[in-house]
């Protein structure tokens, strides 16, 4: 049975500082940092940083700011939550990476996608209308790549390949590659089909609504003869001492973060109702150690999923409640998740 992983997301939204006041976004790449080596001294298996052209956020080069990290940890995995393949060169994607994984010793990963948020499309020149079919001739490229051999290959969307060898190698000779989905069976299938690990985005609901999506990947896999590898899945969430302190910390910044990003998207104003039940019984891992450990548990188990991730920065909690937020999930809560998987 593949063992469990646990890991930590961040976007490096910017935390209030000492003063109250949201610290810059070079500050907020400093904490994400200090959090990463936290992680790893406390027994987080996996931290991936997503991608991201916002004022609301800092990391919009996730392999940078995993090199700096790197450097200072020796055990975390370390990968990206989500790249944006279809604003960005396959290649120069695939090298970056490669990078990360030689100045890791081999614990680099990427996870693929099209991109929730669309403001890199315009920044880096790419028309939305080709939004669909940028994902998929790139992501045919990246596959390609991953043999490591030299590419020969043409599309629409960049210039043609001709025996292009790519530089540099990594030294297993296996870049891990993820896809992360929200919820479109076209491309759960195409994840499927290029046999790559597939990463679900569960931000809202109740998890197991998602089961199908699962066994799509599973029979997309059987049909095309590839591997159908464990599932991953990430959810929003926070830790604290108790239930009620995670709550008070959480729901102000991530009303302001919600309805920030809901006003763009047409949602109307998160109710306090709404996170309540999200809480309770949806996809929000929001209280004390054993609060969420059970429901994390709950929702792995229900699931069958091979690793689970808390994106844990959601708004501007303060600094100091993150670092404790990632104390306790690496100290408490990964061994009580493992405790209750095994027994359940």
């Amino acid at each position: 049975m593949t063992t469990l992983q646990l890991g930590l997301d961040s976007f490096g939204d910017r935390p209030q500082g000492p003063d109250g006041e949201l610290v810059s976004h070079a500050a907020a790449i400093r904490q994400v940092v200090e959090e990463a080596v936290l992680a790893d001294q406390v027994g987080v298996d996996v931290v991936a940083l997503g991608e991201h052209h916002r004022p609301e956020y800092s990391v919009s080069s996730p392999e940078t700011v995993l090199a700096a990290i790197a450097a200072r940890t020796s055990r975390l995995r370390l990968g990206s939550g989500v790249t944006v393949l279809s604003s960005d060169d396959p290649v120069r994607v695939f090298q970056r990476f490669a990078t990360l994984d030689a100045i890791s010793e081999g614990r680099a990963e990427v996870i693929l996608g099209r991109g929730s948020f669309t403001e890199s499309f315009p920044l880096f020149g790419y028309d939305l209308a080709d939004y669909d079919v940028l994902f998929e001739e790139k992501i045919e490229l990246f596959s390609r790549l991953l043999t490591e051999q030299p590419v020969t290959w043409s599309g629409t969307t960049r210039p043609a390949l001709q025996d292009a060898d790519v530089f540099p190698k990594t030294e297993s000779g296996h870049l891990t590659t993820w896809v992360g989905v929200g919820g479109s069976p076209q491309s759960v299938v195409r994840t499927a089909q290029y046999g790559m690990p597939l990463m679900l985005a569960i931000i809202g609901g109740d998890p197991r609504r998602f089961a199908p999506y699962l066994d799509l990947y599973r029979r997309a896999a059987e049909q095309f003869g590839t591997t159908a590898h464990p599932v991953g899945m990430h959810s929003p969430g926070f830790v604290a001492d108790t239930d009620e302190e995670a709550v008070e910390i959480f729901w102000p910044h991530y009303r302001l973060q919600r309805d920030r990003i809901g006003a763009l998207r047409g949602w109307p104003p998160v109710r306090r109702e709404e996170f309540d039940a999200e809480v309770a019984h949806g996809s929000l891992y929001v209280g004390s150690p054993q609060t969420v450990a059970q429901k994390i548990a709950r929702a792995v188990t229900a699931l069958g999923v091979g690793r689970f991730d808390l994106i844990y920065t959601t708004g501007a909690q303060p600094a100091d409640a993150r670092l404790r937020n990632v104390e306790l999930y690496g100290t408490k809560v990964v061994p009580m998740v493992r405790d209750l998987v095994a027994d359940a």
